[in-house]
């Protein structure tokens, strides 16, 4: 076995790795936790890739286990946390007649399923993404109960204890990862600043956001996300 082919390989399986405790950690409803596994997930998500082109390894093995770590770690994860949401609030919320909602959270995982194999086969993904990527819906849905432990707000503590707002935001979760919206790509091929600038400005913002905001900045960083893609579109049309 040539060990270099194998690198990439095995950043991608502690990628799945990680999603496989951050499950264990949201079936205990240890919100945080399973939030800080995702995050160590994506961090490896993101340089799978960039190692495979830098050692020159890359191959159809690496692109299928990467679509199968990010299922569970950026699909079945967060489908999961929507569903302890709904179970904690759905079934206090309505006397018991909304019990059938919280298995509607796994509609994320089965978004986030579809989007991975269409990824897999869409030829316009090479450079960018159409639709939300999958790791930046799994942040935005983990940081929600996190948002919401914290959060001195009386208006985003009914928002997210209210079942019929986290339906909305389900199948909002569900139709961005499908949408045929182009976003820029998140990882850096090169270590080179004129090619990677909106990349970096993306990070720079990103960073005052968590940093002003704390965990409600993860939910607005990610609308930023999409804000500066939409608006990157308008100005290349130009």
């Amino acid at each position: 076995m040539n060990i270099k082919k194998q690198i990439p390989n095995i950043i991608t399986l502690l990628n799945l790795f990680c999603g496989c405790i951050a499950l264990v950690f949201a079936f205990n409803e240890d919100f945080e936790m399973a939030f800080y596994f995702v995050c160590l997930g994506i961090f490896l998500d993101f340089f799978d890739g960039f190692f495979a082109r830098l050692l020159d390894v890359s191959s159809p093995l690496g692109l299928q286990l990467d679509s199968l770590a990010d299922m569970v770690t950026s699909g079945v994860v967060p489908g999961l946390v929507m569903f302890q949401m709904m179970v904690s609030h759905a079934t206090t919320a309505a006397a018991g007649h909304l019990q059938f909602f919280p298995y509607l959270g796994f509609i994320i995982a089965l978004g986030s399923c579809y989007r991975l194999a269409n990824f897999n086969i869409d030829t316009r993904q090479t450079d960018s993404f159409i639709g939300l990527p999958t790791p930046a819906n799994a942040l935005f849905i983990l940081s929600l109960p996190l948002v919401l432990k914290y959060t001195d707000s009386l208006i985003i503590v009914e928002l997210l204890t209210n079942p019929w707002f986290l339906l909305v935001l389900t199948f909002l979760s569900a139709y961005m990862l499908n949408a045929e919206i182009p976003l820029f790509s998140l990882k850096i091929k090169k270590f080179s600043f004129k090619e990677n600038a909106l990349q970096f400005a993306f990070l720079m913002v990103s960073l005052l956001l968590l940093v002003f905001f704390q965990y409600l900045g993860i939910p607005l960083l990610i609308l930023f996300y999409v804000c500066l893609s939409v608006v990157n579109n308008k100005v290349l049309k130009k």
